[in-house]
């Protein structure tokens, strides 16, 4: 009989969602910040794409401190976070609109993975892994400042913009009365 798994066993289970929500993030912020129309907006989009490569190098550390391989397990919950963003893409939006709306789709995995943050973090405290906790707060932090860098672009004009009403000019406009 096998026995009881442990909360080391799940730490690293999640150790592993964690390590593929990062790398799936690492495709998606690369999709969006090609799609965005805001300079400012692309610009923090490429440094938490930067950051999350540091992430993943931190993860890697993790794992090895553990002396476990280094591999993901297929992360679903971000999978389909990424998914919804992509689809955002797809929906062809006016652009302030589409800005707006990946704003938010990077903030929902921003928060996904502070999630996972959290809990390994706690984990990692309880088990004594003072090293990996501090690597883990590393990633923490960088996440919750990337989600404060966002609001901050979306209430600083993003939103607002996207809010406003677009005037829609056709070549000819006809005004059609029916009878009955």
């Amino acid at each position: 009989m096998d026995e009881p798994r442990t909360l080391h066993d799940a730490f690293l289970d999640e150790l592993r969602e964690t390590y593929d929500a990062e790398e799936q993030l690492t495709k998606a912020l690369a999709k969006m910040a090609r799609a965005v129309t805001s300079s400012a907006l692309r610009n923090a989009l490429d440094t938490h794409l930067e950051e999350t490569w540091v992430h993943i190098d931190r993860l890697e550390r993790v794992f090895e401190t553990l002396n476990e391989r280094v591999h993901g397990h297929y992360c679903h919950g971000m999978a389909g976070i990424v998914e919804e963003g992509e689809s955002i893409i797809e929906l062809e939006f006016e652009e302030a609109t589409t800005d707006a709306c990946l704003i938010a789709a990077s903030q929902r995995a921003a928060h996904y993975v502070m999630a996972a943050y959290r809990t390994l973090v706690a984990w990692a405290r309880l088990m004594g892994h003072a090293d990996i906790v501090r690597l883990l707060r590393e990633n923490l932090e960088e996440e919750r400042a990337a989600d404060q860098q966002l609001t901050a672009l979306a209430e600083a004009g993003i939103n607002q913009e996207a809010a406003e009403p677009i005037d829609v000019v056709t070549e000819t406009s006809y005004i059609v009365r029916i009878h009955l």
